[in-house]
């Protein structure tokens, strides 16, 4: 007979441990099936989370074999083709643990209070109307009402994993900039205010936010879409900003970046002279040129054709 085996990260308070469990297979279950039928007929002491059952509460996200996914909506036999007949499972990332396959999201409610990731309605609004909107409105902002906080953005992005001190998770910026496209909400300019300091230009760009979001979010490029407006709303004094900027400014004078120019426009003289240990080691190993000064690329007058054409649209 067929079996699986998973091998189960577990952590019983103190200690950190991985079990086996080995069980019969059965086609067309889910790996949430998996985890219930050891809770029920092998270990009734392996704590793991789950409610819906229909990818709607988000409450049952584990990593399988280091790929966050969302266990009552992923196919055990897709799963099974692709990496054999043992698994290991684990609890999602970037959460602090409680047991075995349960994490604290506590910290990250918090993080998500502090980004005021609800309605304020206009002043238009009040109890007896509602809050209403046309059904073109509610579109621009569909996909991300859609979030069902499984956290598996977070579990799988590689800026949290190297530092959460100076980062919100992925699913929070989606959730602001939510509210920032909400025709209904009057706070768009206190939202944008109150994220400046925390993070909106420290992405990474590895897109595991977008790859691993079980609702088709896309994290990232709700940041950019963050990043876009705060600057038309004035917000340019920071090295984000500036390096968003002087990368534009390269491409549309001469079709090529100047690295030399953008570092000093990014962080400052004073900043950039700091690094020159740095430089010197570039110098040595023929990494950079200061004396190189490259003229505008061939169809440079097309370059500028689409940026002025990618403005005019913004209008």
């Amino acid at each position: 007979m067929r079996k699986i085996t998973y091998k189960i990260e577990r952590f019983d308070g103190v200690n950190n441990f991985v079990q086996e469990y080995s069980f019969p297979y059965q086609p067309g279950k889910t790996i949430l099936w998996g985890l219930i039928t050891i809770k029920d007929s092998l270990d009734p002491t392996l704590a793991f989370t789950a409610a819906c059952r229909s990818a709607v509460c988000g409450a049952c996200a584990v990593r399988v074999n280091g790929q966050a996914v969302l266990a009552c909506e992923t196919p055990l036999d897709a799963i099974l083709e692709r990496f054999g007949d043992t698994l290991t499972i684990a609890p999602i990332q970037n959460f602090k643990v409680i047991r075995d396959l349960v994490v604290d999201w506590e910290p990250q409610a918090a993080r998500l209070a502090e980004a005021k990731t609800w309605l304020q309605p206009r002043d238009e609004f009040d109890a007896r109307k509602g809050c209403r909107q046309t059904a073109a409105d509610f579109k621009k902002i569909n996909t991300q009402a859609a979030c069902i906080l499984c956290g598996s953005c977070a579990s799988e992005c590689s800026k949290l994993s190297a530092n959460d001190q100076d980062f919100l998770e992925p699913f929070t910026y989606s959730k602001v900039w939510k509210f920032v496209a909400d025709t209904r909400d009057k706070s768009a300019a206190e939202r944008i205010q109150a994220i400046q300091d925390k993070g909106l230009w420290k992405c990474m760009h590895c897109a595991e936010c977008i790859t691993k979001c079980p609702k088709g979010l896309a994290p990232g490029e709700d940041i950019a879409r963050l990043r876009q407006l705060s600057i038309k709303m004035g917000y340019t004094g920071n090295p984000g900003a500036r390096h968003a900027l002087s990368f534009v400014k390269d491409i549309e004078d001469t079709g090529r970046l100047n690295e030399a120019k953008l570092q000093v426009r990014t962080i400052g003289l004073i900043s950039s002279i700091a690094k020159f240990p740095m430089a010197l080691r570039l110098l040595r190993r023929g990494k950079l040129n200061p004396f190189h000064f490259p003229g505008k690329v061939k169809g440079h007058e097309q370059i500028q054709a689409i940026l002025k054409a990618v403005r005019e649209s913004e209008k």
